[in-house]
């Protein structure tokens, strides 16, 4: 088995906590040596991924939580956001995301589903799970050579 260290934290689902939570994931790409521009794109799609469960996982009065969680290795960061709130049709939201012509109008621009989109696009394997709750894990390695063909937007149900 690989050595890797896990490290786990949990927030209430409130807007206010999406700072921290970035700020966190900055803080660990930044000891284990990630560029400035990869720690960038890590801290966007933490945003996006935990807005998602702020804006969509919880209903009512009570906000629920989340958790994060980074399994770093010695060639790249694992990162997991997970709520146990209302689940979503994967497979509707993919097929709405796009993709999208250059023909479009930005005023006409899909609200939904372009975090996921965004999330894909930063980082280099992303993986959810929707089946109680959503839990997103997100890859991102080191040295962009480690990624393998496999490696890429994929789900599991």
């Amino acid at each position: 088995m690989e050595n890797f260290d896990f490290i786990e934290m949990k927030f209430p689902a409130k807007a206010e906590y999406v700072g921290v939570a970035r700020l966190s994931i900055s803080g660990v790409a930044s000891r284990m040596g990630f560029s400035f521009e990869d720690i960038e794109d890590l801290k966007v799609a933490m945003s996006e991924a935990v807005t998602n469960v702020v804006e969509h996982a919880y209903e009512g009065d009570h906000p629920g939580e989340f958790t994060i969680g980074f399994g770093v290795y010695e060639d790249r960061l694992e990162i997991m956001v997970a709520d146990h709130g209302g689940s979503f049709d994967l497979q509707n939201i993919k097929g709405a995301i796009g993709p999208y012509k250059a023909t479009e109008s930005v005023d006409k621009m899909r609200e939904g589903g372009f975090g996921l989109f965004l999330i894909n696009a930063l980082m280099d394997k992303v993986e959810i799970n929707n089946n109680y709750g959503v839990i997103v894990l997100m890859t991102k390695y080191l040295n962009e050579s480690e990624v393998g063909f496999d490696d890429q937007f994929s789900k599991t149900q």
